[in-house]
């Protein structure tokens, strides 16, 4: 089974020129992410594997896929360790 993830329901995104906020209403903290994360947070309000965030980075930017998929797993790491994602299809 695939993995996916999405963000959690209780997130606010605004984008700003050029990063974003992101406000999780149920811990009542807020973080600031960069434009490649607005693009991932706005791709992640349904479902998402790894591998369809890489694409989405492609299509938005010049990088090899290597440089995309190390920035999505960095991306997906730091979200979860902050609570700002939902996984489905784990395990």
């Amino acid at each position: 089974m695939t993995v996916r993830y999405r963000r959690h329901p209780d997130l606010r995104l605004a984008a700003l020129e050029s990063d974003g906020v992101v406000l999780h209403l149920g811990t009542r903290r807020y973080f600031t992410v960069s434009e490649s994360g607005v693009i991932l947070f706005e791709a992640l309000a349904s479902p998402r594997s790894i591998e369809e965030l890489v694409g989405t980075l492609l299509e938005q930017y010049e990088v090899t896929a290597e440089r995309a998929e190390e920035s999505v797993r960095e991306f997906v790491d730091r979200c979860r360790g902050a609570d700002l994602l939902v996984i489905e299809g784990a395990p």
